[in-house]
């Protein structure tokens, strides 16, 4: 960067929970297992996809199971990301109609958006543990690694959980706090700047 050039936040440091105490010691912890879970699940797949292929042009023969494992690993980070996304503020947001009213009422809208948010994430959850129940029932097996189906999907609904849960205190964040946050650590506002508009 230039001297003449603003200094951007930088978001890629260390998570700090807004939440006090034992919730904010739990939050960090879970942040913590969420990156490592979404950084190791990135890597190994692009690890495996890239050792499929040179399989494929070296042997001209792929690794038969490595569909399915990029299959399970996609299922891992899409499920553990919608909560880190969650606790970071990193949803997309369609705020047309939020910036346009007062500081009061976008407290009470976003405290209802965190609590409606939340009651979907946990209904997504009941019916997921539901349809992890069926698929249990049906036997079904991963044809080349062998594995049951259904312990595939079990990031489904702690996935949502953990989601439900991070919307809940950010409602929470929000009732207790006088400023508005997208989530228990992040504070409402744009940082644009002129080189980025």
């Amino acid at each position: 960067m230039s001297e003449n050039s603003p200094d951007l936040e930088d978001d890629t440091g260390t998570f700090e929970s807004g939440l006090p105490g034992f919730l904010g010691t739990i939050d960090v912890f879970i942040s913590k297992v969420e990156a490592v879970m979404l950084a190791m699940g990135v890597i190994l797949m692009a690890t495996n996809t890239c050792a499929n292929v040179i399989a494929r042009f070296v042997f001209g023969e792929g690794m038969f199971w490595s569909g399915e494992v990029n299959r399970i690993l996609i299922i891992l980070v899409t499920f553990a990301g919608i909560g880190y996304a969650a606790r970071h503020g990193r949803h997309i947001r369609m705020s047309a109609i939020y910036d346009a009213i007062p500081p009061k009422g976008r407290k009470v809208l976003m405290i209802f958006i965190a609590l409606l948010t939340s009651v979907i994430m946990f209904f997504l959850c009941y019916h997921s543990v539901g349809y992890i129940e069926t698929l249990y029932s049906r036997g079904r097996i991963l044809p080349a690694l062998g594995i049951e189906i259904w312990w595939i999907y079990i990031w489904a609904p702690v996935g949502f959980a953990i989601t439900g849960i991070q919307y809940f205190l950010t409602a929470i964040k929000n009732i207790t706090s006088k400023d508005v946050y997208l989530s228990t650590g992040v504070v409402d506002g744009y940082t644009d700047t002129e080189s980025e508009v």
